[in-house]
Parts: structure tokens; sequence; C-alpha cells
């Protein structure tokens, strides 16, 4: 089989920003390495961070982008025992996604069914991961806890939601739409909050007093996090895992002081005074130095998957000949839970 990839060529609108290319030998996994033939990739925003010049880890262009595939193990390198080729998967991948032939570290590779939904299949590896790792390597969630989930109708703010809601948390949300807030009701969200037409601050303040929150979980960045600094009472854990306010444009190094400004600098000696925490999250960083938790982390929502505890939420389906389709509706926040492009 000849190997397809797509190639982001050009930084900016998702229209003029791929090319598919054919050709040339299928990868060969190295030691620790199994490749994967791909049916389907996922995507996350950090490719249209990507897309747009503004992700930092990625490689220079001309470059394959995706972070998650599913399909069936083809080939194992050395000292790799399993899982045995002809195994559906689904996958981690650092960058290279968007390929039919994929290569993995096999500690990134969690077997499914062969009859499990790819849309579904294909949350796991990456918004899965993040999920679990944020929400149950991170901090430890308790019954009767509030928590935030910034950005909840989106793959990652899906799945926080109902890890949340597993631990018994009362859980607050917001999306930016009513039919996101409709979805969030649906999803179990006890105070779904439209980011565009309310302040999320002032909307849990008027409910929580001076009591306080003591979990956000937040992909936005920017103000988004001082105020959640604000809302945590004592004990309480900011845990920052994206920048989804951060906009690409003409003059760039304008907009990302403007969207790094409004963070403010909070002082370690402050956060201890008060006893708030704020952690960072970049799982890129976490699959490459700490490769056995990220394993961790993969097997854990793999396994609540299995036993019916999470329900991921595909929110779109592309083939690859529309990938820049897929981009946009994602970049342009109309999706709900995971959007899946297959080949």
């Amino acid at each position: 089989m000849t190997v397809k990839s797509v190639y982001l060529v050009k930084h900016g609108a998702a229209a003029q920003a791929f090319e598919l290319r054919e050709g040339g030998a299928k990868p060969e996994p190295g030691p620790g390495q199994l490749r994967v033939a791909v049916e389907a990739f996922g995507l996350n925003f950090a490719d249209v961070m990507a897309r747009k010049g503004l992700y930092q880890d990625a490689p220079p262009i001309p470059c394959v982008l995706g972070y998650e595939v599913v399909g069936r193990v083809e080939a194992l390198g050395a000292g790799v025992e399993g899982p045995k080729p002809g195994t559906r998967v689904a996958a981690l991948t650092r960058f290279g996604g968007y390929t039919t032939h994929a290569l993995t570290d096999a500690r990134a590779v969690v077997p499914i069914a062969d009859d499990l939904d790819v849309g579904i299949a294909v949350a796991l590896p990456t918004q899965g991961v993040t999920a679990w790792f944020c929400a149950e390597e991170m901090v430890r969630l308790h019954a009767g806890d509030h928590v935030l989930v910034q950005a909840a109708a989106g793959g990652v703010g899906t799945l926080l939601v109902q890890l949340a809601k597993r631990h018994g948390c009362v859980v607050y949300g917001t999306a930016g739409s009513e039919e996101k807030v409709e979805y969030l009701k649906k999803l179990g969200v006890d105070v779904p909050i439209n980011y565009r037409t309310t302040d999320f601050a002032e909307v849990i303040e008027r409910k929580r007093g001076d009591e306080g929150i003591d979990v956000v979980f937040d992909s936005l960045g920017g103000a988004a996090i001082r105020k959640a600094l604000k809302l945590v009472r004592a004990g309480g854990r900011v845990v920052a895992f994206g920048a989804a306010e951060h906009e690409a444009g003409s003059l760039q190094l304008l907009r990302s002081l403007k969207f790094l400004a409004p963070f403010g600098f909070p002082h370690p000696v402050l956060l201890m005074m008060a006893s708030k925490s704020f952690l960072a999250v970049n799982m890129l960083r976490v699959a490459d130095e700490r490769p056995l938790a990220l394993q961790r982390s993969l097997l854990g929502i793999a396994d609540l998957l299995a036993r019916g505890e999470i329900h991921p939420h595909v929110g779109g389906r592309f083939t690859v000949d529309r990938i820049a389709d897929a981009h946009t509706f994602l970049e342009n926040r109309g999706s709900m839970g995971k959007i899946v492009v297959t080949w």
C-alpha cells in the first residue's frame, strides 16, 4: 500500500495550509516502537495552533501534524512484544498522525475492540489522556468538590466533566453558545455558563460567595487564569493545559503580548500564603519525559470507556480530502466533543 500523508506546507488559513502527498516506503519502527496502519486520526486544538505557527513544539514546515491515530498494528520494532500485528489499537503519536502509516512508542498504544466506533476510539489517546492526567494525576477530586471546567463542550472538557461527576463533584462548565449550553446540561453540568453572554467569575461568585471553588481546569489561558486564581479557595488548584485564547494574525508579537499580559504574575510566595496552587500541563513533555505516566493515563481512560463509565462525544466526522474543512470547523469553535478524520 502506498503511503499517503497530509503535510502542513504553509502557516495560516486552513484552505491554503495543507497538501496531500503520496509515495515513499513505509516507515520502519525503531527499538521500542511499532507501526500502525491508520484508518483514522483525530484533531485537537493544538493542531490549529500548530497550523497558525503558534505552537513552539511543532516541527518546521513542511511537516505532518497529528497526535493520535486509530488502526491496526502492522510491524513491531526491536524489544516490542505486543500488541501483535493485526491488533486494532488507539495510539498517541508525537506529530506524524496525518498519515496512512504512523510510528508510535509502544507504551503509547492501547488495544481496542474491533467494533468500537472510530470517533470514540480516537478520542482516547490525546483528549482522553489529557483529561485523565489533569483530573487523576495532577489533582485528587472528592465528592462535594466544586469544579470549574472551561470549554466544557470540547473533547477534553467533555471528559473532564464526566470524570468530575464520576467523583461526585459539583461541576460548573463554560461554553460559547446556547446550543453548547444545552449540551452541557445533558452532560450533567450543574451550572452551565455561556461565557459569551455572562462573566463566568461573576456567576460563580454569586453562587458561592466567599466559599470559592476547589479546582479549575483551564484550556483558555489569559485573563481566565487570573480570574480562576481568585475564585479558588484555600487548598484550591488551577490546572492549565491550553491557550485557546491565543490568536494569530498581523502584528503577532503584539497579539502574543496581549494574550500573556492578562495572566498576571502570581508569585510563589503569594500562592503559598493563600494556599493556592497553579499547575501547568503539556502532554508532549509528559510523553517525552514520563512515558509510564502517559501509559498509565491511556490505560486508565480506556478502562473507564470499556466499563461504560465515560462516553466520548463525536462532534464532527470528515474524510481526509476535507482536512481544511475539519480544521476550520474546530477553529471556529463550532465543534462539541471529538473531531475525527478518516482515510
